[in-house]
């Protein structure tokens, strides 16, 4: 009788230390915010940016000299605004998104993902003539442009 009670108390043992090989696929959990830049007099036509810097107000260029219609930027999830700046040539315009952030748990290989909520856009307009729009619900996923960007 104790060799099938030790067995049987090995088995469960060996049972439960196996682990679930758990990996997290959803990559970028934490979405960012994705930027469509359009010409200004045909609003349905998309229109490169070029010789493009952008960085956020106090840190170092995130793109730098590039070339493009649209872009995926970072916002920052431990505070409520993020400034960036973007120049073209030696123009540069000032663009402001402000938000309240919620923390999602997602699952335990991934963790937490943070959702933008009440995200509102504000724009120095320099050479950017219009956005839309200036108010979004949320940022939950950067699957589509959550910006349409006129110049």
């Amino acid at each position: 009788m104790k060799k099938i009670i030790t067995i049987l108390f090995l088995s469960i043992i060996i049972i439960s230390a196996c682990e679930k090989d758990d990996f997290c696929l959803q990559y970028p959990v934490t979405p960012n915010l994705v930027l469509r830049f359009y010409d200004a007099d045909d609003r349905e036509t998309t229109k490169e940016v070029t010789d493009f810097y952008i960085w956020a107000e106090g840190k170092d260029s995130i793109y730098a000299n590039i070339s493009t219609d649209s872009l995926a930027i970072p916002l920052n999830s431990l505070a409520t605004e993020t400034v960036y700046n973007f120049s073209t040539g030696d123009v540069v315009n000032q663009f402001t998104i402000n938000y309240t952030t919620e923390d999602e748990y997602v699952s335990r290989s991934c963790g937490f993902k943070v959702i933008f909520n009440d995200v509102t856009f504000t724009s120095d307009n320099t050479w950017i003539t219009d956005f839309t729009p200036e108010t979004l619900t949320t940022i939950d996923n950067q699957d589509e442009a959550h910006v349409q960007i006129f110049h």
